[in-house]
């Protein structure tokens, strides 16, 4: 099938009459690659064009002849990036490069410059189809090109840790197929898209990519309430969380009032916008007007009377529940009575934090991630009396900022908490066993997840995540609910009180953070926690990193925290980083088989513990014979 596409492909451009592209919306994929078959690119100049060549990013290569002619009509050392990386370009990139020819001011000018080319090139050949035709920048045995290839696949391998197949086939390709004539190349580019179209990792990461539009499309939004745009949005607490969220909002147009316990502290949180914003400005991404009618939109105060007219409130201020009651209840006092008032908790239960509030069905979750202006997720977690109207908002102002919604419903953690915190406390566990720390953290990269659990628990702060179980403890204790201990509580208590580590915001926690030089795991790790005897197979770190995140997913759609798949499997991705590979932690469970899962995690739970114990979902699932 794919030779059938290329060899329309291949006619088309070699037919005898011009043909030109005339790109008049972005042109991505596939659709580049027909243009790339064309004799002439021109494009509208404009800031909603895109070309580019994305499919590395579900998992596949170029198939209709992509990597092929890009290469030839780039050069290895410019086509690679393009195609390793999916990058998409603008216009005016596109054209500095050679991926169109020509700009247009509007659709009437695109006809006109297409109809005048046309008619002054008659007969066009491809300079590869030209006799003496020599690749841009030179072929894989030129001395500059050898230098750069000998060092891709190590630059390669330092991105990808072996889990992504699609970068090494194109490179593979890509290289190959600049050395011999372009139908043997196109050969050569249909074995590897077949070897990857057939593998479990592109179905994985395409499946992935339905299920992402799906979530995106906000399935879960209640129907009835109409589309609300907020105006302006109140932000209780201008720390890093409060002050990246007023950043997002501002750059979507709305007014933001941050709010913290006085105007010097709130307007640190503005400050970060400005940097942010600055920085665009010193690349050429924004202009000098464009920074400041951002920031403009952003009024530090400390005063909850300037929060009058707010559509809606934001708390972000420390995970304490008497805090966040005390800041929501006084910000209810000054807005409009259908305003919404969320909290950005991370753990604490909604449902308990809207007792603060008389309206309560106005109040619901709105979980961001840090840092705020990177991450596409927003956790909306309903509590017991959210009414639609409210979760109908949440949706519109989720999607008016550009993010991703999942939705979940109410407990300790919710959905991305909770697994997290399996990962970090999977790989702590391991280190109080004795096992290496840089065994773990490695292992944690090639299992794919973009950073080792000791490294992100640093990043969150041993004391905050001590501080998260204390809460809990007290919560449950006053329900009569005793909280389960954990192997990995011991080494955090030990870093706080024993070490005074306590995380990288306090200067050192697993690792030391020197002065302008790269963090290291701290060297003491290996003399108060290693022990030669406990270390464990890399398998058997991965697989504990994975298997525990995936089996706390099923706890979750087991309890009714999650209410599809597609959020289970977008919410992994986006919120914590589960491996891109995998398609999200159950079709993780799903692509593994669930009978060969089952019998994995009865052999860890039974070396490591009854965390690994499969739940009764995935044994019901397993014996109906059917998947997640």
């Amino acid at each position: 099938m794919t030779m059938d596409v290329k060899a329309q492909l291949r006619a088309l451009e070699t037919f005898g009459k011009p043909v030109v592209a005339a790109i008049e919306g972005s042109a991505l994929g596939g659709g580049l690659e027909l243009c790339l078959a064309c004799h002439h690119r021109i494009a509208i100049n404009g800031g909603q064009v895109r070309l580019g060549l994305p499919e590395v990013t579900l998992g596949l290569l170029p198939g209709g002849g992509g990597t092929v002619r890009l290469v030839r009509m780039l050069g290895l050392e410019k086509a690679l990036p393009l195609l390793m990386e999916g990058r998409t370009l603008g216009v005016d990139h596109g054209l500095k490069l050679g991926v169109i020819d020509q700009l247009a001011s509007d659709a009437d000018d695109l006809m006109a410059k297409a109809r005048e080319w046309i008619m002054a090139n008659p007969a066009p050949i491809k300079a590869w189809d030209q006799p003496g035709f020599e690749l841009p920048g030179g072929t894989p045995a030129h001395p500059k090109v050898a230098q750069m290839l000998a060092v891709a696949p190590s630059i390669l391998r330092s991105k990808t840790w072996g889990c992504y197949p699609a970068p090494e086939k194109i490179l593979a390709a890509a290289v190959e197929g600049a050395q011999v004539d372009f139908h043997t190349a196109e050969k050569i580019e249909a074995r590897y898209f077949t070897e990857l179209a057939t593998g479990p990792i592109a179905k994985n990461m395409i499946g992935s990519w339905f299920q992402l539009n799906r979530v995106k499309a906000a399935e879960a939004r209640p129907k009835a309430p109409p589309v609300f745009n907020m105006r302006k949005v109140g932000i209780l607490g201008a720390g890093l969380m409060g002050g990246g969220i007023a950043y997002v909002t501002a750059v979507a147009g709305v007014s933001v009032i941050l709010k913290d316990v006085n105007l010097a502290a709130a307007q640190k949180g503005k400050d970060y916008s400005a940097r942010l914003l600055n920085k665009q400005v010193a690349n050429g991404r924004l202009t000098e007007a464009q920074r400041d009618a951002v920031l403009s939109r952003i009024k530090p105060t400390g005063r909850d009377s300037d929060l009058e007219g707010c559509d809606l409130i934001i708390e972000a201020v420390f995970e304490n529940r008497e805090l966040k009651a005390q800041v929501s209840a006084a910000a209810e006092q000054v807005v409009v009575p259908n305003a919404v008032i969320a909290s950005n908790t991370s753990t604490l239960p909604i449902t308990g934090l809207a007792s603060a509030i008389s309206r309560q069905e106005r109040f619901i979750g709105l979980h961001f991630f840090s840092p705020v202006e990177k991450m596409r997720l927003v956790e909306i977690i309903k509590g017991a009396r959210t009414n639609d109207m409210t979760l109908a908002r949440a949706f519109d102002f989720v999607q008016q900022i550009g993010k991703t919604a999942i939705l979940v419903n109410d407990t300790r953690g919710f959905f991305t908490s909770r697994v997290f915190a399996t990962y970090a406390d999977e790989g702590i566990a391991m280190l109080g066993e004795g096992v290496s720390a840089p065994m773990i953290e490695t292992e944690a990269r090639k299992a794919g997840m973009p950073v080792g659990p000791l490294a992100v628990s640093d990043e969150v702060s041993l004391r905050l995540m001590s501080q998260i179980r204390q809460q809990a403890r007290k919560d449950l204790a006053e329900q009569g609910v005793e909280l389960a201990g954990h192997p990995a509580d011991a080494v955090i208590e030990q870093l706080l009180h024993e070490f005074d580590r306590a995380g990288k915001t306090s200067g050192g926690g697993f690792y030391d953070y020197p002065d302008g030089a790269p963090k290291h795991l701290w060297p003491e790790l290996k003399i108060r926690f290693e022990k030669p005897d406990a270390q464990i197979s890399g398998q058997d770190i991965r697989d504990r990193l994975l298997f525990i995140q995936a089996l706390e997913t099923v706890r979750c759609m087991e309890q009714g925290v999650l209410r599809s798949t597609a959020d289970a499997n977008v919410g992994s991705m986006l919120g914590i980083g589960f491996p891109a590979w995998t398609g999200g932690s159950l079709q993780f469970v799903n692509q593994y088989g669930l009978k060969l899962f089952i019998n994995r995690a009865r052999a860890l739970a039974e070396r490591y513990g009854e965390r690994f114990k499969p739940p009764a979902l995935l044994l019901q699932k397993a014996e109906e014979g059917t998947l997640f």
